[in-house]
């Protein structure tokens, strides 16, 4: 039954991308299982600095299961999520502030096919790049369209992980075994060819969830099959923390999920946190965000062979050069345009 109670002053309401964060789980410091390597960090932050306003803001459950809030008061952003906006729309239950598409087509297509109705229906929509590289902008009303900066939880380094000296000079990759529903443009099967060179030098572990399961929808795809010896000779299991294992090595495999302008995401970062130098692949416009010096441009190389024989003449010093050019990067101006990106989408 639903509440009957009266609402009073200004709500925002978040649709996650899962369920899972739904009873405000979002905001849930304390659930170590969500809140993975701090990922849950800019929703709290931002529900600390509205509380302050005396602004409330809950998961979109709370708005959905009660009749208490109106469009005069309430502010509805989604997460990714299509299933609750026309019901939200057609009951008036909240203004349809911004839709947020935080994954690439290659992960969900639908979504880009869906931007001239979300366009239509949100006074904003959040995209990596608003010119239309990776997706198609027909119908779209591009006056609605805003650039959106991948969500971060740290402005600084890690002190813990980022001081550790005691590392491999080697390279780790941290990444799920996935099949992309889009093959456009996507960067799953590189990652799978540069593991496998890297590989056969010796130099490379694996670590991340289902590459060991030859049985799952994720492994039905050429790449992995092709290559699933080389894969399983370098992978050690899943982690718990993405930091705990950055920590003890100099280098990682840092490939986005796409190759598309603007889709920079989480991967680089951790990277910085943990003092641990990024091979990077992904954004073609990554200078315009993150500085040359703090990490390696694998664009820069015919082959991972050549890539690694440059990594591996790296000098202690030019290894600490970079790493302290990470930590500046993470206290400057650039990085915080990530860091306050929720704060900054809310708040307009």
């Amino acid at each position: 039954m639903r509440n009957q109670q009266t609402a009073s002053g200004r709500h925002i309401f978040i649709d996650p991308s899962y369920r899972v964060f739904d009873e405000d789980g979002l905001f849930d410091l304390s659930n170590t299982l969500l809140n993975r390597d701090g990922q849950l960090l800019p929703f709290h932050r931002l529900r600390e600095k509205l509380a302050d306003k005396s602004i409330d803001v809950h998961t979109a459950d709370y708005l959905l299961n009660n009749d208490i809030y109106d469009m005069q008061s309430s502010d509805y952003y989604s997460l990714g999520l299509l299933e609750n906006i026309e019901r939200i729309s057609r009951e008036g239950r909240a203004r349809l502030a911004a839709f947020v598409i935080m994954e690439p087509p290659v992960v969900l297509p639908h979504l880009y096919e869906e931007l001239p109705r979300l366009t239509a229906m949100f006074d904003r929509v959040y995209v990596h790049n608003t010119r239309g590289d990776g997706y198609n902008l027909d119908g779209v009303n591009t006056n609605k369209l805003h650039k959106l900066y991948w969500p971060i939880p740290h402005n600084n380094e890690l002190k813990p992980y980022w001081g550790n000296e005691h590392r491999l000079k080697r390279v780790v990759v941290i990444n799920g075994c996935h099949n992309p529903r889009s093959k456009t443009r996507e960067q799953y099967s590189s990652r799978i060819r540069a593991m496998v060179e890297l590989s056969k030098f010796g130099v490379v572990d694996l670590y991340g969830m289902g590459w060991e399961r030859w049985w799952s929808r994720a492994a039905l795809w050429l790449p992995y099959w092709m290559n699933r010896g080389a894969l399983m000779s370098i992978y050690k299991g899943a982690c718990a923390s993405k930091f705990e294992v950055l920590q003890n090595y100099e280098f990682c495999l840092c490939f986005e999920n796409m190759w598309m302008d603007g889709y920079i995401t989480e991967k680089i970062f951790d990277c910085l946190y943990a003092g641990t130098i990024p091979l990077y692949m992904g954004a073609p416009d990554v200078l315009e965000y993150i500085p040359q010096d703090v990490f390696v441009d694998c664009r820069k190389y015919s082959t991972w062979k050549a890539m690694w024989e440059d990594v591996a003449k790296l000098t202690p010093d030019q290894i600490r050069a970079m790493k302290e050019a990470g930590r500046k990067f993470l206290h400057s101006d650039m990085a915080m345009k990530f860091y306050d990106s929720i704060e900054h989408i809310c708040e307009n």
